[in-house]
């Protein structure tokens, strides 16, 4: 990348997803601002490379001066139902593009609800829920599907432990509203099916018990595809992990700080009748959201991109390109979308 790219701005620098999202911007040769609320604590973990600024939810002209003189704002601080709105609001009167990476399922529908016209109108982009909640599924089902009605997306995840962080936590009791899933074409309050069919993954997390448990990628992909019906499932070893209060934070076991942690993700979309599957393994949930939103944000930059708009991850940028550029560096990405 040349120095003429603008620089990216991290809000949330110094979580712990926002500090994978820094390294992995230093790592493609970005310039990027760490931002947050702390300036010690974002001075103790950042290099003298990396410039830090600080501005607080509440004080939106700090926000928009934070964001100064950036392209893209990454958001990485929840809970999002409390924090998009002004961050994103912010991004956008700074003249940037906006990504987050939230899994709350009624942040995503705000944000496509309430800033389109505000996007549109600055000529810049919002995309919410481009992270492994949301980002995967939505750039997997976009791959897979042609033009014009689907039958039927189901996405399923499987984790072989899930070590929820902090903000996890948080979210998870700022959270309370009803999860939606897409019935007849419509998003609809989840009603748990008792019958949920065992999903078999690749080694090591070969067959699971499932649960029905929609994230916020039901949102995203409803936004765009044209769905009957969209259910997301999560084996249910990894929902205990995160109902357990004595369940430890995640700890690293390498230089990048990953976890040890492997998912798998599968979507299958059924389109005419015919079936097609396609999914990703790796390694840490939180870690591999950095590559997808630093993916994104290095599209928007190009000079070639024109969209505007509250979008989709798989509707602002070419899901297969996206997903052939992260097989084999973050992701092993596998399946019906990655033609010869």
């Amino acid at each position: 990348m040349t120095s003429s790219i603008p620089s990216i701005a991290v809000y949330g620098a110094s979580g712990h997803t926002g500090q994978f999202v820094v390294q992995e911007a230093l790592r493609r040769g970005l310039r990027v601002v760490a931002v947050g609320r702390n300036a010690a604590r974002l001075a103790a973990l950042f290099p003298s490379g990396v410039e830090c600024r600080v501005a607080a939810l509440d004080d939106p002209a700090a926000l928009v001066q934070a964001f100064a003189g950036c392209g893209v704002v990454i958001h990485c601080a929840g809970p999002f139902m409390d924090t998009a709105a002004p961050v994103a609001q912010a991004a956008l009167r700074a003249g940037c593009h906006y990504i987050d990476v939230t899994a709350e399922q009624p942040s995503a529908q705000a944000t496509f609800a309430d800033l389109q016209a505000p996007a549109v109108a600055a000529g810049r982009v919002v995309i919410p829920a481009a992270g492994f909640y949301g980002g995967l599924a939505d750039l997997l089902a976009s791959a897979l599907a042609a033009p014009g009605p689907i039958d039927e997306i189901t996405v399923a995840m499987g984790l072989d432990r899930w070590w929820p962080t902090e903000g996890t936590r948080l979210t998870g009791e700022r959270n309370k509203a009803p999860r939606q899933v897409v019935s007849g074409g419509r998003l609809v309050p989840l009603v748990p099916s008792p019958e949920v069919p065992d999903w078999t993954f690749a080694p090591p997390l070969a067959t699971h018990a499932m649960v029905e448990l929609p994230f916020s990628e039901t949102i995203t992909l409803a936004h765009h595809l044209q769905a009957h019906t969209i259910r997301s499932l999560i084996n249910r070893s990894a929902l205990a992990d995160i109902r357990d209060a004595s369940t430890p934070p995640p700890t690293a076991v390498d230089d990048s700080g990953r976890s040890a942690q492997r998912f798998e993700l599968v979507v299958r979309l059924v389109q005419n009748g015919v079936a097609r599957t396609a999914g990703v393994r790796g390694q840490d949930i939180y870690a591999v959201t950095a590559p997808l939103v630093l993916e994104a944000a290095e599209r928007l930059l190009a000079p070639s991109f024109q969209r505007s708009g509250a979008l989709a991850l798989g509707e602002a940028v070419d899901p297969a390109d996206a997903l052939r550029a992260l097989n084999g560096q973050a992701l092993e990405v596998f399946g019906d979308v990655l033609p010869v």
